[in-house]
Formats: C-alpha cells, structure tokens, sequence
C-alpha cells in the first residue's frame, strides 16, 4: 500500500500496521516529513479505514486489568513484567495519538501537528522500553497486557471533547501521578537504566498532558461550556474510572491543571478515603 503525503491519511496509516517495530518507523518517517514540509495535515479530509483498528501484534495477550500477573521487584521476571507493562501502555499511547489525528476533522492544523509530536515521542518511549527489556531476555508480547486505556479511546470516538477530557486529562494525567513510585521501587531493586527511562516519559507525558488541557480548553470555549462542570459530566456520561491519590500536584501543575481542579481532585479523593465500602 502506498504511503500517503497528507498527515491524517498517513497518521491512520500508521495506526493500522500491527507490528511495533513497522509502527515505529513509520510514526519516525511521518514526522520527519512533517519536520520538511512534505506531510501536511487537510482538517476537511474525510477519512475511513476498510482495516481493524488499531493494528496491534496478535501477542500481548489482552485480560481484564487485575489478571495482569504480579510483578515482584525481587525477581528478573518480576521487573520484566512491568517494563513490559510499561511498553503495552506506551505502544497503546502511539495508537492513540494517530487516531487523535486521522478520527477528528475540522480543527486548526496546530491540533494535528501536536498529536504528532505526542506520537513521535510515544514511539521514542517504546522503543527505550522495548530494547531494555530486550535486555533482560524478554520481548514485547512475553507477557499479558490489558485493554483498559483503548477502551476508552474507543469509547470517546464520537467526540473529539470527550477525547481530551477522559484519555490525555484523565488516564494519561495517572501516568504521571504513577510514574514517581514506579521509578523510586526501580531504582531501589537496582535498575538505575529503567528509572533514567522513566525520567524521560514524566518529563514528555506532562507536554502530552499539556497538550490535551490546552485543546480541551479551546473546545469548551468554542462550544461555550464551563471546564470544570463539563468535564464532570463526560466523565460521568462515559464512566470515567475514580481518581485516587497521591497526585502528583507538581507535574498536574506544569501540565495546565489550575489550582481550582487540584482542590478539587484532592477533595474527592478524601471523600472516597472515608467513604465506606457499600
């Protein structure tokens, strides 16, 4: 199949390849393109796709979130399965920055052009992972995978919105809240590489997170909505998950989280710290 020039038709083409290492280089070459002038995003296209999306290796086996095996720290094995937790999550990253691209028309050229810096830096986090646990004797689909983050982009194709608010603002913003304690129990079992690797994805998911404030922000305004009470709504509408501390405030901050939705997020998740089990 020809590679297409236009950035959206190739941003889907990029989403349907399956294998990971293919996906890579080809998120790479588009936005080396993008870099020389010669992919350009058309906000009008109307795009569809004939093939499944996403495309995705037959290997991880995908199971519900809490049939993703334990991973000890005090073991090989153990911290293989959370770098290799830690690449599905970024491999579903790349996927879902294309298909911020190729699914949404009629935004500015800027709302394209960002989604491809997150998807060019969600391949740069996965090959990092991917070749560390090469490292350690295991691949990409060794072990178990789960779904839960696709799920909701699948959830929130009808609304570009809603997109912004429960996949960037929402499951992409606990990546940064997780990442800390990752990296401290990484660092404590002696994997000082895989804690420098976590360095860099906090340091690139907060522009990611950025990214997903600043556009959500333009879209209520456009729309004439208040941030705050709309985005309650779509996450109740779409059955968003409950956030729960710790959170990590610093990072939120720089990602564009104002001080009012940190009150409020530390305010709820006390309520459900004392709230009984029913």
């Amino acid at each position: 199949m020809a590679v297409p020039q236009e950035l959206r038709a190739r941003a889907l083409h990029c989403l349907i390849e399956a294998d990971p290492d293919a996906k890579v280089a080809a998120v790479y070459a588009m936005a080396a393109a993008a870099q020389e002038g010669g992919c350009t995003p058309d906000p009008a296209a109307e795009l569809a796709s004939s093939a499944a999306i996403p495309g995705r290796p037959d290997k991880p086996e995908l199971v519900p979130p809490l049939k993703v095996g334990r991973r000890s720290m005090n073991t090989t094995e153990g911290r293989a399965m959370l770098i290799h937790a830690l690449a599905h999550i970024e491999f579903n990253a790349i996927n879902l920055a294309l298909d911020a691209i190729w699914r949404f028309p009629g935004l500015p050229a800027a709302y394209y052009t960002d989604w491809l810096q997150v998807a060019r830096e969600e391949a740069y986090h996965f090959s990092l992972l991917d070749a560390h646990l090469q490292k350690q004797g295991y691949r990409y689909g060794d072990f178990s995978g789960h779904g839960a983050l696709w799920e909701m982009v699948e959830k929130t194709c009808d609304d570009v919105l809603a997109r912004m608010a429960l996949v960037p603002r929402t499951l992409e913003a606990r990546g940064l809240d997780a990442n800390p304690p990752l990296r401290a129990k990484l660092a404590q079992a002696g994997d000082q590489e895989a804690a420098a690797i976590l360095d860099i994805i906090l340091r690139d998911e907060i522009g990611h997170v950025e990214i997903g404030n600043r556009w959500y922000g333009y879209l209520c305004r456009l729309r004439s909505l208040e941030l705050m009470p709309t985005y309650y709504e779509l996450a109740r509408q779409y059955n968003a998950p409950t956030l729960r501390g710790p959170f990590n405030l610093e990072a939120r901050r720089q990602a564009g989280f104002t001080e009012s939705e940190l009150e409020a997020l530390q305010a709820g998740a006390q309520t459900l710290a004392v709230t009984p089990d029913t």
